[in-house]
């Protein structure tokens, strides 16, 4: 069974509608099962317009509030493709061979 953890791994800010306003969150969805390791990059994009409530004070934000932020629906998309990834490792897919004819060529 895979393991998945998301974390943020940067963000960007602008100073309105407050003093360092996130605006961007870059983020990381990890997989792990067994010995197989796999992970995918995310961003998220944020809007004062899609603001609810008090806005937080940069210091005071958590990892776990940030990423409460990001579509979850974006999250579950990436932990499908780190599971896809996880899975061609544990059963890599087959691949034709370019074999020879069996006839000889004049």
């Amino acid at each position: 069974m895979t393991t998945f953890t998301t974390t943020i791994t940067s963000m960007y800010t602008l100073n309105t509608p407050s003093p360092d306003y996130v605006v961007n969150a870059i983020w990381q969805v990890t997989g792990v099962d067994g010995s197989n390791t796999a992970s995918i990059g995310g961003n998220t994009t944020f809007s004062s317009a899609d603001q609810e409530g008090p806005v937080t004070p940069y210091a005071s934000l958590t990892q776990a509030q940030v990423i409460g932020w990001i579509p979850e629906s974006a999250i579950t998309s990436a932990q499908a493709c780190v599971q896809g990834q996880i899975d061609s490792m544990i059963t890599p897919p087959v691949s034709p061979a370019n074999t020879a004819l069996p006839w000889s060529q004049a």
